[in-house]
């Protein structure tokens, strides 16, 4: 991965972060942005590789300052990862139209907007997209219902746009489980008790008896990246732990 540009979007934290630090010390240089910026500046000292921007992906103006800041950077892209993400922990009775929109515009919209800004970059370097939906996505669970339709959507928009972009762009997905990543007192606002609870019952009901990490996630998403697997795309592949069984 030496010399190649990543974009990861949702980068100051958890899975976007380990991300950022694999393909940083694969000799990338990686672009993370997200809405906080002490977080993405303290992410950027851990590795030369890694250049923070204050983007807010519910903003559809976003997805030209990522791609105007990069292509003035480094003059290229070779891969972009769609990892920010919203959710909410809440009943359908209660849910309000701002959340609704809210998951959709970062969830969906931006991944959007973003990969259709980076398409004459990505068809110049044969690069590839990848997407981060979630194994909720599969396996309805209560109080979840519009997160996990919104990364059902993400899934089919990644095969679809491996048909579309063919041969020139590769587009995958990767669908974590649970995993501690930070999401559960974060994008789902649960407090640190509620969240210790959700985290052990998740834990117990895996195959694998554990909730996985940050790092085993990211590994799938560098591998993925890298030139040796061309032969890839359009795929979905599930680092879940057991959670879909």
């Amino acid at each position: 991965m030496k010399d190649k540009v990543i974009i990861i979007t949702g980068g100051s934290s958890g899975i976007g972060k380990a991300a950022a630090l694999d393909f940083a010390k694969k000799g990338a240089q990686v672009l993370i942005t997200g809405r906080r910026e002490t977080a993405l500046n303290e992410v950027s000292t851990l590795n030369e590789n890694i250049h923070p921007l204050v983007a807010d992906s519910s903003d559809p103006s976003s997805a030209q300052l990522i791609i105007d800041t990069v292509i003035s950077k480094w003059g290229k892209i070779d891969v972009l990862v769609n990892n920010a993400g919203a959710g909410a922990n809440a009943a359908l009775e209660d849910v309000s139209e701002s959340k609704i929109s809210e998951i959709i515009a970062i969830n969906l919209v931006g991944p959007s907007l973003l990969s259709a800004a980076s398409l004459p970059y990505l068809k110049k370097s044969n690069g590839n997209i990848i997407n981060i939906t979630s194994a909720v996505a599969h396996k309805p669970m209560v109080n979840l219902s519009h997160y996990g339709a919104s990364k059902l959507a993400l899934e089919y928009m990644t095969r679809t746009w491996a048909l579309e972009l063919a041969p020139d762009i590769r587009v995958n997905a990767i669908a974590p489980g649970p995993t501690y990543s930070g999401a559960l007192t974060g994008m789902m606002g649960l407090s640190e008790t509620q969240a210790s609870e959700v985290e052990k019952q998740e834990a117990a009901s895996l195959p694998l008896a554990r909730r996985g990490t940050p790092e085993e996630i990211s590994q799938w998403i560098v591998w993925l990246a890298q030139p040796t697997n061309s032969w890839v795309t359009g795929q979905v592949i599930g680092v879940d732990g057991g959670f879909g069984l």
